[in-house]
């Protein structure tokens, strides 16, 4: 069963940085024919799609919220996916989480990884 493990969340002032990777556990060639995304749910909100990456790495979209802050990028080989965020906003507090892009979050989700952005 695949197992996706996200971790480098915290507690982060606005206008912080923080970097989140998320391994999966599946060989390198399934990892490499699957687009990823990364989502977030929020205390009381719905989870949400944040961004995503193609398989090759080559093409990423973000939803307008977290546009020109955050930065989706993978590394096929060691089966990771990163999460760029920049210029944290309180907003962007929530558990994130990934999971494949290909089927529309098809694989078992993870406990995530809790991002709190306070002063």
């Amino acid at each position: 069963q695949v197992r996706l493990v996200e971790s480098g969340g915290g507690l982060v002032q606005p206008g912080g940085s923080l970097r989140l990777s998320c391994v999966v556990s599946v060989s390198v060639f399934t990892f490499s024919n699957y687009a990823m995304r990364w989502y977030r749910q929020a205390p009381g909100k719905e989870r949400e799609l944040v961004a995503s990456i193609s398989a090759g790495g080559g093409v990423t979209d973000y939803a307008d919220s977290v546009k020109g802050r955050f930065t989706i990028s993978r590394d096929n080989p060691k089966i990771t996916v990163y999460l760029q965020m920049n210029s944290l906003k309180s907003e962007d507090t929530a558990v994130y989480y990934c999971n494949e892009g290909r089927y529309g979050g098809s694989w078992p989700w993870g406990q995530g990884t809790l991002v709190t952005v306070s002063s």
